[in-house]
């Protein structure tokens, strides 16, 4: 009987192994430029589109709390609604990120109406810094503070591609 078990230990070792290093299934063309992107929270997917063609989907991992729209700071909600990617920063705490324009007015009157602080940068972005060996494992929970999170390779070819300015529709 202990056999059989180490024997099942070791396969999903082995399995857990292969799943978080097994390449992605394509990568997008140099020269390709990405003109929107769609978040579906609830199937935990980032759509990417270049000349209005869905061209890849990522998985991701969303904020703590992901069901229902960000009301304020440190709810930990993924907002809803249409942005923009305002910002790139290559120098994160969390290996690469590009900014999501939240909060907007209507955010902000949202959030003011509670009397609480609407929040802010709100991202897409890699692991944490010196964790990146989670690879797709962090896909396992929603772990960000609000922030849309991929592997830190996903994060190097979504930020290569996508010029600031590109629309980002974030729905339930």
């Amino acid at each position: 009987m202990r056999k059989i078990i180490a024997l099942i230990v070791v396969l999903l070792v082995v399995a857990v192994i292969i799943y978080n290093y097994y390449p992605a299934k394509t990568s997008l063309p140099d020269g390709t430029t990405i003109d929107s992107l769609v978040v579906i929270k609830s199937k935990r997917q980032l759509l990417v589109f270049s000349e209005h063609q869905l061209i890849k989907t990522y998985d991701v991992a969303l904020g703590g709390n992901p069901v229902g729209d960000k009301k304020y700071e440190g709810d930990k909600r993924t907002p809803e609604g249409l942005y923009v990617i305002n910002d790139k920063n290559a120098n994160s705490g969390f290996h690469k990120n590009l900014g999501v324009s939240y909060p907007d007015i209507q955010d902000i009157e949202e959030a003011k109406a509670m009397g609480r602080p609407p929040g802010g940068d709100i991202k897409i972005h890699g692991l944490k810094n010196g964790q990146g060996l989670i690879g797709k494992l962090h896909r396992l929970t929603d772990w960000t503070n609000g922030c849309i999170a991929l592997t830190n390779d996903e994060v190097d070819e979504l930020y290569a591609h996508t010029p600031i300015g590109t629309p980002i529709r974030i729905e339930k």
